[in-house]
């Protein structure tokens, strides 16, 4: 404990510890070697680039093959570790409002013809920026944002997303579940405000509203400039006959002339971006037809309304035009300091790609040329739970700096600088993790003798024209679609 500062608390260690026990507790197979494993990540100086590098770390107390051999063969008790991360505390925002980001990041395995269950992934060609669909695994990510500018988030539940699954279905479930964790953890009680749910373009944000609408829950998405949505239906006139309305006149998102007067407008001066108008038109909601997600729906469509809200931007801090941003809240009748929050809570979203880009670059998250699927999902956890000792490691950990970095206070660390000091901690840590046993390397195959079970391969499956899902042979799974 010689190498903390004098006025280190000891609350933050002592939470730190006892995650460690947690977490060790939820390893039930291979324990010692996924302990080790999660050790030497976390006190790893560097980027991860395969595992056998880890096991050159003092932390890791065994051979590279036990590392490969815990990945492959070990077992995590997952709905445990959901739990004891849903108790570690949460950061809030105004108000003490919990926001979590839903996105999905995909681990991408092109050429990984002998793993199953992959899908095609949406991704961004490098050094053209052009969309491409690259086979993968996708995984659904569900993090508590923090307030301010930060590089940190707080990831939650992890997914992986079989063939054919509803990103947004998949999310509706996953936040289900975390909102019951999180209300037996005691982070939310009756009468707290509603939990925000912010996702990006990719989610469907009117069905998410419906799927999650007994719960606690206010969802808040993006929408595409070219979407259009339905004022409120007119009042029904006392002579009227026939069938009621439902929908009122169309809102053109990209026709200005079709929008009424907003019931909310602010304007307010950012750093970052300058001047900043946010204009909500309260109660509109889309015209849903039995295709696609709806078209299993029992009976006649439900009409989701919610508050429409436009944010208009004077600069961008990558110089280039700005555009008009389309949120749609499932809240309504929101006055104009609430529009605010929802606008500068979207913003705070993209935080999440803070942590993603952490996750694969320094901690090696898609590193690893994993077969078995399980085995992917096994070293999720083990990063995410590396990442969550780092986050409780902040304001305990002494600052290692580059030569070239300026000095940072204690609450405004990155992930990579507490990095660099945990192993300063490390060794006053509670290590429930077992000494490892001499033992020989086995002999492995004969020289000579041909491997005679080859892999199966794997085609990745897409869905045609009708919706319905096909398996296409191997041969075909290394084509991208355009």
């Amino acid at each position: 404990m010689s190498l903390l500062h004098n006025h280190t608390p000891v609350e933050p260690l002592s939470a730190l510890s006892r995650f460690r026990t947690e977490l060790y507790a939820c390893l039930t197979a291979r324990a010692d070697a996924l302990f080790d494993l999660c050790d030497a990540l976390t006190c790893a100086p560097g980027p991860v680039h395969h595992l056998a590098q880890l096991s050159l770390e003092p932390e890791h107390r065994r051979g590279h093959g036990s590392t490969y051999a815990a990945i492959n063969h070990g077992r995590i008790d997952i709905a445990r570790l959901r739990w004891s991360l849903a108790a570690l505390p949460l950061p809030r925002a105004a108000g003490g409002r919990i926001v979590l980001a839903a996105d999905v990041s995909p681990w991408l395995r092109p050429d990984a013809w002998t793993s199953p269950q992959r899908s095609w992934c949406h991704t961004y060609g490098r050094g053209t920026g052009q969309a491409e669909m690259v086979p993968g695994w996708p995984y659904s990510v569900i993090a508590a944002l923090e307030e301010g500018s930060t590089s940190w988030t707080v990831p939650l539940d992890l997914r992986r997303l079989s063939p054919g699954q509803d990103a947004t279905a998949a999310t509706a479930e996953q936040v289900r579940g975390l909102v019951d964790r999180l209300a037996a953890a005691g982070h939310h009680r009756p009468g707290d405000p509603d939990i925000l749910v912010v996702a990006d373009a990719g989610y469907d944000p009117f069905r998410l509203a419906f799927l999650l609408a007994d719960l606690p829950v206010e969802v808040l998405g993006r929408l595409r400039s070219d979407r259009v949505l339905c004022l409120p239906a007119p009042e029904r006139r006392s002579d009227a006959t026939g069938r009621p309305a439902k929908h009122g006149a169309p809102f053109h998102l990209a026709d200005p002339s079709s929008w009424p007067e907003p019931d909310a407008s602010t304007a307010t001066r950012t750093r970052r971006y300058g001047a900043a108008a946010a204009r909500g038109w309260d109660r509109l909601h889309p015209r849903l037809t039995h295709r696609s997600a709806w078209a299993d729906h029992p009976g006649a469509l439900p009409v989701i309304e919610g508050t429409l809200v436009l944010l208009e931007v004077e600069a961008l801090p990558s110089r280039r035009a700005p555009q008009p941003l389309w949120l749609w809240s499932s809240a309504t009748g929101l006055a104009p300091g609430e529009v605010d929050r929802l606008w500068q809570s979207y913003l705070r979203r993209f935080d999440i790609e803070h942590t993603f880009r952490f996750l694969k670059q320094q901690l090696g998250w898609n590193a690893p040329r994993l077969r078995d699927p399980a085995a992917a999902d096994r070293w999720s956890w083990i990063v995410v739970a590396a990442y969550a000792q780092l986050r409780l490691a902040r304001g305990v950990v002494r600052e290692v700096r580059l030569p070239w970095q300026r000095p940072a206070a204690p609450g405004r660390m990155t992930p990579a600088r507490i990095r660099r000091g945990f192993r300063g901690i490390h060794a006053g840590l509670h290590r429930p993790a077992g000494a490892p046993e001499s033992s020989r390397p086995g002999p492995g195959r004969p020289a000579g003798s041909p491997n005679k079970r080859p892999a199966p391969r794997y085609g990745v499956p897409k869905k045609n024209k009708t919706g319905t899902t096909s398996r296409p042979g191997h041969k075909q799974a290394g084509k991208t679609t355009s």
